[in-house]
Order: C-alpha cells, then sequence, then structure tokens
C-alpha cells in the first residue's frame, strides 16, 4: 500500500484505538518483525487492542483497505506463524488481559485472549484446581497463541493438549462477523464443532478474543523419577513398556545422547551415572496414596536391560533437583550452533525407537549436529538441527537431513507437528502428509471464513499448485 494511503488507514485505526495504541515507528516495526525464528519482516505498524470491540472495529477497517492482518501472542513461536507479510499490520492482544469469569464450582475460566497461560494455572491452583495444558513457555506465552496452535507440553501424555480444554470461543471472522463456540457445559452437540476447527488454525481463519476454558481439579501428590539408560534403545523399550501398562504417567519425557552431552558441556549434569547415554522423566500425580501405587507401577515397567540408575523424588526441592538438566537444555544446545531449527515431530510410541535411530543416522550420514528430545509418552520429539547459517553447505545440508526426516517420520505412520503448529516454516510440506483432495477442503473452509486472505495470509496451507 501506497505511503499516502496509508496514512490515512493509520488515521482510522488512531481513531478506532487512540494514537498510543497505534505504532509505525521503526523501533516497533522491527520489534514485531518476526517471531521465534530467524526470518524478519516488519509489518506497516501495530495496533494493541483492548477489547472484543476494537478487534472487530480493527476488521472492518481491513475489509475496507483490504489489509492482511497478523494476529500475535507473545512471539514465542517458532514455526513462523506470527511472522508478519509484505503490508500487513499486526494485531497485539497483550492490551487483553481481562479475566472475564471464573467460576470454581463449574470449573471454568474465561479469558481474553492475551492473558499469560501460566497465571491461569495460578489463579486455577488458588481454588484447588489447575489448568494441564503446560507448554515450556507458559510464564510469558499468552493463551491465545496457545490456542492458534493447540499447544501442549509434558502433562499432554496423561492430560491432553489445547483443544481438549476448550468449551468456547469468542471470535472475528475474516468477513467482520462476531461468532460464538461451543458452550459452557461439559456436554454439547449443537451444531458443527467449530472450536475445535479455530483451535490449531494459527489466526487463519478469525482472531480470536475470548475463550471459555475447562478446568481440572489440582492432583494433591505428586512423584518424579529420574531414570537413566546406557543407550536410546533401551530408554526408548521402557517409554514402550511404561505406556502399555495400565498407569498413565503424567510426564514421561525424553533426552538422547547429543542432549545429555550438551547438558554435561553446560555442567548441569555432573550427578549423572558414568555411561548414560539416554535419559526419562517419569512423573505421577493425584491422591497420595495413589501416587504410591502408580509410582511403584512405573517403576516395574521401567526396569529392563540397559537400565543404569533410578532416582525418585516426591518433595518440591528434590523434584526441582531431578528435573534441572530437563529445564537447562534449551539453553545448553545453543552453545552448539548460532541457529537451531527446532522440528516437532510425532510418531506412534511403539515407532519411537526407530525414530531416534533415523535422527542419529541422519547427523551422521549428513555431517549436522542433531539433538533429540521431547515428550516421549506421546511419541513427541524434538528434533533440533544445530547449524550455522553463515554455512551454504551446512544450511544445503540440513535442508536434505530434514526432507528425509519428515519422509521417515511418515513412512513411521507419524505426522509433522504436534505442537508447534505449521506457519511458514512447514506449509511446503504439508502436501506429503495431507492428498489433494483433503488440502481442497482446508482451503474451503479459509475461503468460507476469509474469503479476501487477509488473515494471517501465507500460512498454514501450502499454495494451490502444490
Amino acid at each position: 500500500m501506497a505511503v499516502d494511503a496509508f496514512a490515512s488507514v493509520l488515521r482510522e485505526l488512531e481513531d478506532g484505538l487512540g494514537s498510543a495504541r497505534v505504532l509505525a515507528d521503526d523501533f516497533a516495526r522491527q520489534a514485531y518483525a518476526s517471531d521465534d525464528t530467524p526470518k524478519s519482516c516488519p509489518p506497516q505498524a501495530v495496533v494493541f487492542p483492548r477489547s472484543h470491540a476494537e478487534v472487530r472495529a480493527i476488521m472492518e477497517i481491513a475489509l475496507r483497505h483490504r489489509l492482511p492482518l497478523v494476529a500475535r501472542g507473545a512471539g514465542s513461536g517458532n514455526v513462523g506463524g506470527a511472522l508478519p507479510v509484505a503490508g500487513s499490520v499486526v494485531v497485539s492482544f497483550e492490551c487483553m488481559t481481562r479475566i472475564l469469569d471464573f467460576d470454581p464450582a463449574n470449573r471454568t475460566i474465561t479469558v481474553e485472549s492475551g492473558v499469560v497461560t501460566g497465571d491461569i494455572d495460578r489463579l486455577a491452583r488458588s481454588q484447588g484446581l489447575f489448568y494441564p495444558p503446560d507448554p515450556g513457555s507458559a510464564p510469558y506465552c499468552r493463551i491465545g497463541g496457545n490456542l492458534a496452535m493447540n499447544a501442549a507440553g509434558p502433562k499432554a501424555v496423561k492430560y491432553g493438549v489445547t483443544r481438549d480444554y476448550v468449551l468456547g470461543l469468542r471470535a472475528v471472522t475474516g468477513t467482520g462477523a462476531e461468532i460464538h463456540t461451543g458452550c459452557r457445559t461439559s456436554k454439547g452437540v449443537v451444531g458443527y464443532d467449530l472450536t475445535r476447527l479455530l483451535v490449531g488454525s494459527e489466526g487463519t481463519l478469525a482472531l480470536i478474543t475470548e475463550a471459555t476454558l475447562r478446568l481440572l481439579p489440582a492432583p494433591a501428590a505428586k512423584a518424579t523419577l529420574r531414570v537413566c539408560y546406557d543407550g536410546s534403545v533401551p530408554a526408548c523399550a521402557a517409554v514402550a513398556r511404561v505406556m502399555r501398562q495400565p498407569v498413565i504417567p503424567s510426564a514421561l519425557e525424553f533426552m538422547d545422547h547429543h542432549a545429555i552431552a550438551a547438558i554435561r558441556a553446560a555442567g548441569a549434569a555432573s550427578d549423572l551415572p558414568a555411561g548414560t547415554q539416554a535419559l526419562l522423566m517419569v512423573e505421577a500425580d493425584g491422591d497420595p496414596a495413589d501416587v504410591a501405587r502408580q509410582t511403584a507401577a512405573l517403576k516395574a515397567a521401567l526396569q529392563g536391560p540397559g537400565l543404569l540408575e533410578l532416582q525418585e523424588a516426591q518433595d518440591p526441592a528434590a523434584v526441582a533437583a531431578l528435573w534441572s538438566a530437563r529445564k537447562s537444555l534449551s539453553g545448553a544446545i545453543k552453545r552448539i550452533a548460532p541457529l537451531k531449527i527446532n522440528e516437532d515431530v510425532v510418531v506412534p510410541v511403539s515407532r519411537l525407537a526407530e525414530l531416534v535411530a533415523h535422527v542419529d543416522r541422519l547427523a551422521r550420514d549428513w555431517r549436522i549436529s542433531i539433538v533429540a528430545f521431547g515428550h516421549a509418552g506421546n511419541g513427541n520429539l524434538h528434533v533440533n538441527l544445530m547449524v550455522h547459517p553463515d554455512d551454504a553447505d551446512e544450511m544445503a545440508r540440513a535442508r536434505e537431513a530434514l526432507h528425509r526426516l519428515f519422509a521417515e517420520v511418515l513412512r513411521l505412520g507419524g505426522t509433522l507437528s504436534g505442537e508447534h503448529g505449521i506457519g511458514t516454516e512447514k506449509r511446503n510440506y504439508l502436501p506429503l502428509e495431507l492428498d489433494p483432495p483433503t488440502l481442497a477442503v482446508m482451503r474451503a473452509i479459509k475461503a468460507q471464513f476469509d474469503p479476501f486472505d487477509l488473515l494471517n495470509p501465507g500460512k498454514t496451507l501450502p499454495d494451490s499448485d502444490q
């Protein structure tokens, strides 16, 4: 859009929101030019609505001027889901932070999209409840971003993902229409399930402004196990044994030997036994007496070839000590190379060992440092290719390794993304997993919700000629 034409758009936005919440200076444009990916595209402006009504007003202006809008929470995503496109305006929800209703009796909470995810859980726990989805960015990410990507975390193995806790939504579509999806009760089958459609749609169908979430009673007790093995094969076999027996752990996390080497180099794993090549973090929660029963069952399943050590903790300080190595991992692997290509592929749990072995072969054959860890109980492996972006040969090898990774994941019956989403980074790979008729239905849904392609264009779905 020409500078003079956009000046009139800015005036309309300022009339609707006030000049303090419409920023078009270079500093603001650069600050919102990217999410947690290395790519960058400065928007024309950044706007900060404070209410559902203001979001509708922004959408109406966008429709009049065919202005692309990119919704943004905390910008912590790593697939380019909040990456602006040329000529776009970023709609930041960080000023929409109201708790609209908290109903402990019915175990629900209704919030605006800018509420920090961790704050929802803290408020719930003040009344003996909790909000189960626990992405690693929970202390600062916002619920709107979690809704957009259907975020999860370690507790997903027992409790499920964001979509499983959304009862209803209020949103504005790309036509400017206000829609209400779902209901405030735990049961309801009136009409199509638009709630589950919008959750995970990455801001391409509607701007979600409010969400009613389901809460659960907080478990009274928790036990944590740190289990060390002499290789990934026996560790993955233990994961399969755990997931075959009746007790579902509340967390089941995996780290491969490259991850362990990284945390050793960072000085965060000095107490791991010699020869540790794979590590599992396993948790059980519930009533104190039942946690003891669960823990005994989990310990029995974790026993087997390759086991080097099994430590247990129950008091908070001891639990924190056992988790310290896992929590230090993200920082530790950044010492390997400046750029992390972070994939979150998923395979059936029974095929996890095959995937880990394939990742090892990719690292060896394509001479790439690859660190693998993740939510083993879901078969969700975070495969981190550590590369130097100024090394053209290494980047070419990384791209080939990535393509081969995706091909193997699909051969094993898996999927390309478990919780990070598609964004810009994976959209061109979607035809590997989705057939043309399925993609055609998705494009038709997009056209129904957003006929002018104004909401987060260039994300999720590949171009129609693919």
